[in-house]
This record gives C-alpha cells, structure tokens and sequence, in this order.
C-alpha cells in the first residue's frame, strides 16, 4: 500500500466483494424457500448460478425479485404476529393474577375474607 487512495481502492473492491458474495447467498436462499418452484427449476437456478453468477443473479433478481420481497415482507409479518402473540401470552398472565390481587383485596376490604385468606389468595395468584 503505498498511499492513502490505493488503500481507499482495497477498500471498494472489498466492499463489491462482500456485496456480490451477500447477493449470491441471498438469491440461494430464496431459491430453496420458493415453494412455487418446482425441483427441476431450483436445480436449473443452481446450475446457472454455479457457472454464470453474476448473470444469473441480475436474471433472477429482475424476474423473481418482487416474489422474493413479498416472500421476506411475509416471513416478517409471520415472526412479528409470533412475538406479539408471545408477548400477549406472558402479559395475560400477569393481568390475570393482578386481577386476582385485586380481587382478593376487594373480598378483604368488604370483610368477606380474613387477612390471612387474602395472603394465600395473593401467594396462589403470583405462583
């Protein structure tokens, strides 16, 4: 490396690099998690990727590209509705015992219960 700009060349082809590499598996991937394409295609894609990648890339990015975003926008959708069902799940829980504290002090302020009643209700409902 003799100066500064020969280093900022190393640098973007390194980029270009990491960034085809990034794209050939990216396209890869897809290819497997197509369920429309039938083996015999998801064969064909692999061999045209193997022997001319830079071309089969661009090709499938162009013809495939808006079946591969809406494929990644619906695996986001998939993993967001299971964390906010996962989510749901944990916080129902802790508004059903809180509703049964509550409850169970309700039952102790109007006398229905006895303090040490309203102890074991609370203990049952943080278990």
């Amino acid at each position: 490396m003799n100066s500064l700009w020969d280093f900022i060349v190393w640098i973007f082809w390194f980029y270009v690099i990491v960034a085809c590499i990034w794209i050939f598996i990216t396209v890869f991937i897809d290819i497997f998690r197509d369920h429309t394409l039938n083996g015999w295609a998801k064969a064909l894609w692999v061999i045209f990727l193997v022997f001319v990648p830079f071309l089969a890339a661009f090709i499938y990015l162009i013809a495939r590209g808006d079946g591969m975003t809406k494929r990644n926008m619906a695996r986001a959708q998939e993993m967001s509705a299971q964390q906010d069902a996962y989510v749901r799940s944990v916080a129902g829980t802790q508004q059903s015992a809180s509703a049964e504290i509550e409850s169970a002090k309700k039952l102790l302020d109007s006398g229905a219960i006895t303090a040490a009643e309203y102890e074991a209700l609370k203990a049952k409902a943080l278990q």
